[in-house]
């Protein structure tokens, strides 16, 4: 296991989690939407809001069904609709395109909590999902129906994806479009002459501040190359911890000399101890905003640059960088199937004994969580063999 994944992750999550379950025109779907109030304003297609209209009335055929798929299902504490939807779904990853019986309610969609018991209704060759609240209670059942419901930090509401996965690093893992933290302020010095600094201790610091109070500690960051044409992507840095600001620096004349006086620091969190060089960026402002799985509307192609903190391979529940961004038509929310390079064999059966190459094989499939310009951050939800650099992925 990698340092990035010892990390001690700390619950913050958004004050208003959304979600809904729906049945897709071409499979059974759920609205997987997780973010806050700020995240109101997802785009919606024309051809999503014709499907939607049709599936609204028809269902679905019971062939776009899991084979297994159960006649109800209760929702437990620790369930994720992302989870549910592999019980119902023959394709987990599809974007159900509507949002119940009304899809001018996307906005303010229907939360699902555990205690909930979710019923397939199959009648007439077609399958409809509705909600109720007790397991052979006649007449318990509803259609689900978009509402509002605020619920804060401990309400309960379950969430899209597995939040917890992927919060630590939508501010600790970064891509810099050029190195920038080598112009950016740095740790001088700490107190006593330490040279390991650790939570609660003073750092001094000296650069260009601005107005910001809070920022993140980082060391030094490693070109991220694309593993075809080695170009430079961006530039990932090593996340140390956090820092907020006391009291600021100078500049005085002493024994009529000039004499620098750096500004002074807290370290407030760490995951590693940080030290003289390590740099400081602003801290953002928080990413918590829709996180709604859905497919590419075209064609997509592209690779794994790398997999994020020291390993060189890595498996479910990890992360890892693509050579495809904002510029490329990547978008927060995207599902991606994973490649596996079909291998190169000899054929036993030729008397000339040929190498032939077997067909490449999905083996998994990536939801990407962060975007930047020429890169971006997905976390691997399933996968069949380890994933290192250079693996393809595509549109599902």
């Amino acid at each position: 296991m990698t340092r990035s994944h010892r990390f001690a992750f700390k619950a913050r999550r958004a004050t208003l989690v959304a979600s809904t379950l729906a049945l897709c025109g071409q499979g059974l779907g759920f609205a997987l939407l997780a973010g806050t109030a700020s995240a109101a304003n997802f785009p919606i297609t024309e051809q999503q809001r014709n499907t939607a209209n049709k599936v609204a009335q028809d269902g679905v055929a019971l062939s776009e069904l899991a084979p297994n798929a159960p006649d109800s299902h209760t929702v437990k504490s620790g369930d994720t609709l992302w989870g549910i939807s592999k019980i119902f779904l023959k394709s987990p990853w599809r974007w159900p395109e509507l949002w119940g019986m009304n899809i001018d309610q996307i906005r303010n969609p229907h939360l699902i909590y555990p205690g909930q018991i979710l019923y397939l209704d199959k009648s007439n060759g077609r399958a409809r999902l509705r909600v109720g609240q007790a397991v052979g209670t006649p007449g318990s059942t509803v259609k689900l129906k978009p509402r509002v419901r605020s619920s804060g930090a401990d309400d309960g509401a379950i969430a899209a994806i597995p939040f917890n996965l992927i919060e630590p690093f939508l501010n600790e893992a970064v891509i810099f479009p050029a190195n920038e933290l080598e112009s950016a302020p740095r740790i001088v010095a700490a107190r006593e002459g330490r040279v390991l600094i650790g939570r609660g201790d003073t750092a001094y610091v000296r650069g260009d501040l601005g107005t910001q109070r809070d920022f993140r500690i980082f060391r030094e960051p490693r070109p991220l190359r694309d593993p075809s044409t080695k170009e430079i992507l961006g530039y990932e840095a090593t996340y140390v911890g956090s820092a907020e600001y006391v009291r600021p620096g100078e500049t005085r004349t002493a024994d009529g000399k000039p004499e620098v006086v750096p500004a002074t620091f807290t370290v407030t969190s760490i995951r590693q101890e940080a030290g003289v060089g390590d740099r400081l960026s602003p801290v953002p402002p928080n990413e918590f905003s829709s996180y709604a799985p859905h497919a590419p509307q075209g064609a997509m192609a592209g690779q794994i640059v790398s997999v994020y903190g020291e390993a060189l391979q890595a498996g479910q529940n990890q992360i890892v960088s693509l050579n495809r961004g904002t510029r490329d038509g990547i978008e927060r929310g995207h599902v991606l199937a994973l490649w596996r390079d079909g291998v190169s064999v000899i054929d036993p059966t030729d008397p000339s004994k040929p190498t032939i190459k077997l067909p490449d094989e999905r083996h998994g499939n990536l939801f990407v969580f962060r975007v930047f310009d020429r890169m971006s951050y997905a976390l691997i939800l399933t996968v069949k063999e380890p994933v290192k650099s250079g693996d393809r992925f595509t549109q599902p």
